[in-house]
């Protein structure tokens, strides 16, 4: 399991914070399925940035890659996001979905 916490402190105050897990799924030795999960908090609100106090949202996906090389690897994936809390009334009132669907296409690289 890869785990990561971050905290952010903005110019006026605000203190966001951001939890990040997720875990290398080996299928076969180039083929990887990683299910990751994302939750982000705030201490106050956040109006200009339509973020709520307490838990904002939470994400989890699922990505499939494949390792041509350790350091070179295109994956296909998807993204589930549910905003909670005054978050999900930021965006209604911006008419914005509160749940959203997605799909990703990338590729994984470092060096």
């Amino acid at each position: 399991f890869e785990v990561e916490a971050s905290a952010f402190l903005s110019y006026k105050g605000d203190l966001l914070g951001r939890f990040d897990a997720y875990y290398d799924q080996l299928v076969t030795q180039r083929v990887v399925l990683q299910p990751r999960l994302e939750i982000n908090l705030a201490a106050q609100d956040v109006p200009e940035n339509d973020i709520g106090s307490g838990l904002s949202d939470v994400e989890v996906g699922l990505r499939l890659r494949y390792e041509i090389w350790r350091e070179f690897a295109p994956y296909l994936g998807m993204s589930y996001e549910l905003k909670v809390g005054d978050t999900a009334d930021y965006a209604r009132d911006e008419g914005e979905e509160a749940e959203t669907l997605s799909f990703v296409v990338g590729i994984r690289t470092w060096f």
